[in-house]
């Protein structure tokens, strides 16, 4: 049955345009095709880059983030509670009213306590700003690397320059080792966001995210089965030049560096817009979709690698959507507006506001207490002893 299903799998109809066959891709001395088997290499090399990653996010992004004044916030812990923990842990993180007030009556607490207590919890939870800050500094590096070596494999690349010349010749098209060694680098680092993706910070397009790594994964993959090296390493070039600024800009705005935190946002959002919404479209999408017809007729691959460059368009949009509505807050309002994918802590206005509560219900109960024991005497007299006098509900000295 397995050697049915891989005889189905690797048809030549699926991967060749038609005339093709698996034949006239024999390999020779002087002449190498990319073998599907290659592509296991990347998991090894994707757990390497995770070991490096923990290695350079101890040794240097830590340090890094503790000399250049990034401070974590103090979080105020929540108090053991077996009880309110294994709902936490097993039911739901955000309580609604009515959980709220059968866990406050279990608890023997006020319902504004068990709030507290789950708000505390969730922020417990939420990474700390110098995880964020050792994060987007080995991603910046690694884009960094990926975006300068793809430069440096492509600038003498025919396909560069004349995109046409992506379908010249295919699909025999030799396997050059720099580009063997592009698509495995490439490869193995989606691969290894993938490994730590439920340890990375959670942002509120997490599952955006989840689609994206898959959609750029099976593309990766499958231009590599098929030989569409030449398209699929001109997409990776695109991808990587965005992102050299949107890492900077983040670790700009962990340090607190506001304008040039706002000035890399502005230059990341115009090279997102243009390389996403118009260099890939016609230097990618136009080239895949009409410059190949020149070549071969339509086929199941064709279809596919389509389908899988439209995903990754579609994702392009949405998250052009987002960048768009900040550059237009930015612009009416002479700041910029909190990254809208983070997950934000929930502590500071509520946790002021519990002190004032807490504050509001001292002074009452502080007020009752010294009318109780006579210290205010109903004529409005003050009383023999008037060391103090009451202002705003508290007792204080003169």
């Amino acid at each position: 049955m397995a050697r049915s299903l891989y005889e189905w799998l690797w048809q030549h109809e699926f991967w060749l345009p038609p005339g093709i066959t698996w034949e006239d891709m024999q390999e020779s001395e002087d002449t190498h095709y990319p073998q599907p088997r290659d592509l296991l290499l990347s998991i090894p090399f994707a757990l390497i880059l995770v070991v490096i990653r923990c290695a350079f996010e101890r040794a240097l992004a830590l340090p890094l983030s503790t000399k250049l004044g990034v401070r974590d916030k103090q979080r105020p812990k929540a108090q053991p509670n077996p009880l309110l923990e294994t709902f936490y842990s097993t039911h739901c993180k955000n309580p609604e009213e009515g959980e709220l007030l059968r866990l406050a009556k279990q608890c023997d607490l006020p319902v504004r306590k068990v709030e507290k207590w789950f708000r505390r919890r969730r922020n417990m939870d939420r990474p700390s700003l110098s995880k964020k800050f050792s994060e987007a500094c080995w991603r910046f590096t690694f884009y960094i690397i990926s975006f300068f070596t793809g430069l440096a494999v492509l600038y003498d690349k025919p396909w560069l320059w004349d995109h046409r010349e992506c379908w010249t010749g295919y699909p025999q098209q030799p396997l050059q080792p720099s580009l063997f060694w592009y698509y495995m680098l490439e490869l193995s680092f989606y691969w290894s966001l993938v490994f730590t993706l439920p340890f990375d910070v959670k942002r509120k397009d997490f599952k955006e995210q989840i689609v994206h790594h898959a959609a750029t994964i099976f593309l990766i993959s499958f231009s590599y089965c098929a030989n569409y090296i030449r398209i699929g390493t001109l997409v990776m070039v695109i991808h990587d030049a965005s992102d050299c600024f949107l890492e900077p800009t983040k670790i700009f705005n962990y340090m607190k560096w506001k304008k040039t935190c706002d000035s890399l946002f502005m230059i990341f959002s115009a090279v997102f817009l243009i390389s996403r919404l118009i260099i890939y479209p016609y230097t990618v999408l136009y080239n895949t979709y009409y410059y190949s017809m020149e070549i071969f007729q339509p086929f199941f691959g064709y279809y596919f690698v389509n389908v899988l460059l439209i995903i990754l368009q579609l994702l392009h949009v949405f998250w052009s959507c987002l960048i768009i509505h900040m550059v237009y807050k930015f612009i009416l309002q002479g700041t910029m507006e909190k990254d809208m994918r983070s997950d934000t802590e929930e502590s500071d206005k509520d946790e002021e506001r519990d002190k004032i509560r807490e504050k509001e219900e001292n002074g009452i109960t502080y007020f009752r207490n010294v009318t109780s024991n006579g210290y205010i005497q109903r004529n409005g007299s003050e009383p023999l002893d008037n060391r103090a006098h009451l202002a705003n509900g508290h007792a204080k000295e003169r």
